[in-house]
C-alpha cells in the first residue's frame, strides 16, 4: 500500500489539522506517514495545503507531484491540484464551494457539500472533519473507530477546554462524513 494525499483549501478551514490527525492515525496503525505543510502568503484565508504519504515500506520523500488522492475545498485548490491527480485517483470535493463538474476520465470524483454538512452539525469549521470521513471510508487505511479514538486523544492534547468541549461535534462530523 503506497498512498499520496494532498488536501488543499483556504486557511481556516482545518487543512493541517486534518492532514496531521490522518497521519496521526496512521502511525497509530503501524504505517509509515510523512507529513509537509505548505501556507500561502496568508495564514486565514489564504491558501493552504499538506501533503500527506502513507506506506507499509520506508518512504523516500514527503514530496508528492502525483497524488493517488485529493481533498479539495476551495475553487483555486481544484484549480491547482486536479491536473496532477493519478489516474483512478479519488477526488473528493466540498460542493458546498466548488460548482465546477470535473470532467477527467479514469478518476473517482466524490462530491460532497461538507460545508453544508457541518453546517448542519452546527459549526461549519469542522467540515474538514467530515471530508476525513468520506476520505477513511473510501480508503479503508483506518476505521471509523480508530478515527474517532485518535481525534479524541488529539483534542484532548491541546489541553484545552475549549477543545475538549469540540470533541463531539468532531465526532459527529466524521460519522456524517463517513455516512454521506
Amino acid at each position: 500500500m503506497f498512498e499520496e494525499l494532498i488536501i488543499a483549501g483556504y486557511g481556516g478551514q482545518g487543512i493541517m489539522f486534518c492532514g496531521t490527525l490522518l497521519a496521526h492515525l496512521a502511525m497509530e496503525e503501524g504505517l509509515n506517514v510523512t507529513f509537509f505543510p505548505s501556507y500561502g502568503a496568508e495564514m486565514r484565508g489564504g491558501t493552504a495545503n499538506c501533503r500527506v504519504v502513507i506506506s507499509r515500506e520506508e518512504i523516500g520523500s514527503p514530496m508528492v507531484k502525483n497524488p493517488s488522492s485529493l481533498i479539495i475545498f476551495n475553487k483555486p485548490s481544484l484549480i491547482k491540484f486536479s491536473g496532477q491527480l493519478k489516474e483512478k485517483g479519488l477526488l473528493i470535493i466540498n460542493s458546498s464551494l466548488v460548482e465546477e463538474e470535473i470532467v477527467k476520465e479514469g478518476i473517482e470524483v466524490i462530491r460532497v457539500p461538507v460545508t453544508q454538512i457541518a453546517q448542519k452539525l452546527g459549526n461549519d469549521k469542522v467540515a474538514n472533519m467530515v471530508a476525513l470521513g468520506v476520505y477513511i471510508r473510501q480508503k479503508g487505511i483506518v476505521s471509523l473507530e480508530s478515527a474517532i479514538k485518535g481525534l479524541e486523544s488529539i483534542l484532548l492534547l491541546k489541553d484545552k477546554e475549549e477543545k475538549k468541549n469540540l470533541i463531539e461535534i468532531n465526532r459527529e462530523a466524521l460519522k456524517s462524513g463517513f455516512n454521506y
